[in-house]
């Protein structure tokens, strides 16, 4: 029960809502960010990551996956944690850990020590995210839940579209550990702000009785485990791999022992009936598409102007800053204003629809192509990032069960987390693979003695003349090799676009079969339209 004096429990209030729910918003914004922004950096960041460690491509690629699997690790169970123990104690106590792992990473070069670390990092950013969420869902009175749900939402996308600048700023002007230090400043003032903002809680003991451990860690290391063996099969040729196969047959294994544990124990955790649910089974595969039609624009995008037009970070960052996350952040209140008066599924059909023109826009794509031309793309990924996670967001909390809270926040959690990193590494093989194909097809028509490649040959062996006659032949065929390779490389990211193309449209036709959510307090409130004209406009007498 809330209590009226505030002296043995700090400035909020035991249980229910805190007195200072804008320290709330602060635990919410500062966590989501801090989050996503430190997933992305330690992605766009990797090759100047494993020169600083003086880490091989492969040590580099684990180092990646180490970081992201660990998230996955925990993420499903942070709802239930929370639940047990209290926000404080889940988000507390781990952000000033992960503050001093931040600081500490950046000295290690023992490699086995960087890795042991890593997941250590991971794991405590894992639970960022959800516990956010259950702060706002809480601790913040009704009427700040869809503002709220927004900042935590437009994270992802705003993430997307800046991290690559920030990156360019941190390795170009303040230094490569900046990287991890910036958690160094953000996780504790996270925690001070999670300590303001939500109240003090007893550990449920009862909840504790009842825990479902070997349901968490089965499905956390299943999914972790997946997770890994797709992340590493496009460097390791997949089945040609053993520890692909051992990971991916594992993982399966371990997934297959968690529907069984659940539905053997007598208090399941997260009980895979849920899914069953028509419009919670529908919101989780809506929010797998969302997450694959939208890597045109956090991965195919700024991969195509590193590996084509050969731009560093920090130039094709600027690009993604100003044309995706700023217009995003201008959308919001737009995408607020629908959701408070219009059906959500309409939010969710404009985000979908601005993908799917944006891909196919892409479709259009040629060598030629510059940094500015990708602009219209751009903007019109930032609508639909707008217009899609949070509206995605609350028509799965206008459709669930609130005695299955924490089971529906685990699933969503593993398709969060899972979607957005499976979704990348399955685009790389994607690349790598069309690549590959189309080389094949363009091969047959560049062969030696055919009348263009010969002309072709002449002028560049003419040009390369200049510089000296002795290397010319083969700068010549070397340069047109690398040219039918550059052609390859972008009929394999018009491929990529087309493929987002129909994951969006998928994403449409999903939307269509979703039902009218149930009354409640997320539910729209109608324009009323014609007494705000009459007020405007009043009739005569």
């Amino acid at each position: 029960m809330p209590e009226s004096s505030a002296a043995n429990n700090g400035p909020v209030s035991r249980g229910g809502v805190a007195r200072y729910p804008l320290f709330a918003v602060g635990a919410v914004l500062l966590g989501a960010f801090l989050a996503n922004f430190d997933s992305r950096l330690t992605t766009v960041g990797l090759p100047d990551l494993r020169g600083a460690f003086s880490l091989t491509f492969d040590e580099g690629a684990w180092l990646s996956t180490a970081a992201i699997g660990s998230q996955i690790l925990v993420a499903p169970a942070v709802a239930w944690l929370a639940t047990a123990f209290g926000l404080r104690r889940v988000l507390g106590i781990p952000s000033l850990i992960y503050a001093a792992v931040s600081l500490v990473i950046p000295f290690i070069h023992h490699y086995p020590t960087l890795i042991v670390l890593s997941v250590l990092h991971g794991m405590l950013l894992g639970t960022f995210v959800p516990a956010t969420l259950m702060i706002i869902l809480r601790n913040l009175p009704i009427r700040w839940w869809v503002p709220a749900i927004a900042i935590y939402s437009i994270r992802v996308g705003f993430a997307l579209d800046s991290s690559t600048s920030l990156v360019g700023l941190y390795v170009e002007h303040l230094g490569w550990q900046w990287l991890y230090w910036q958690g160094v400043v953000i996780a504790p003032l996270m925690g001070l702000m999670v300590y303001l903002g939500t109240p003090a809680e007893d550990v449920n003991h009862g909840c504790l009785k009842e825990a479902d451990w070997g349901g968490m860690l089965l499905l956390g290391t299943a999914v972790a485990m997946i997770y890994a063996g797709l992340d590493q099969g496009n460097r390791l040729d997949w089945l040609n791999s053993g520890t692909v196969i051992a990971l991916l047959s594992g993982g399966a294994a371990l997934l297959v022992g968690f529907l069984i544990n659940e539905a053997l124990v007598s208090q399941p955790w997260a009980h895979f009936k849920i899914l069953f649910s028509r419009n919670i089974g529908l919101t989780l595969v809506i929010l797998l598409l969302y997450a694959l039609s939208g890597l045109s624009n956090s991965s195919l995008v700024p991969n195509f102007l590193g590996t084509v037009t050969q731009l560093r970070p920090e130039q094709s960052g600027a690009l993604l800053l100003i044309w995706g996350a700023l217009p995003m952040l201008l959308l919001v209140p737009l995408s607020i204003f629908m959701l408070r008066h219009f059906d959500s599924r309409l939010a969710i059909v404009v985000g979908f629809t601005a993908f799917a023109a944006a891909n196919f826009l892409g479709t259009q794509l040629t060598h030629d192509w510059a940094r500015d031309d990708f602009i219209v793309i751009v903007m019109l990924q930032s609508v639909g990032q707008a217009f899609l996670v949070l509206p995605i967001v609350i028509t799965a909390l206008s459709n669930s069960d609130p005695t299955r809270a924490t089971a529906y926040a685990a699933y969503i959690q593993v398709m969060r987390l899972g979607s957005a990193e499976i979704g990348v590494g399955l685009m790389g093989t994607w690349l790598r693979v069309r690549e590959q194909i189309n080389s094949a097809y363009l091969g047959p028509h560049v062969q030696s003695g055919d009348p263009d490649v010969v002309k072709v040959l002449q002028a560049l062996v003419n040009h390369f003349t200049s510089h000296g006659s002795g290397l010319a032949q083969g700068r010549a065929i070397s340069t047109l090799a690398a040219e039918v390779q550059r052609e390859a490389n972008v009929l394999a990211y018009i491929d990529a676009f087309w493929l987002c193309f129909y994951l969006a449209i998928a994403g449409l036709a999903l939307t269509a079969l979703l039902t009218r959510a149930p009354k409640g307090p997320l539910s729209p409130t109608p324009l009323k339209i014609g007494a705000a004209f009459r007020r405007l406009w009043p009739q005569p007498r």
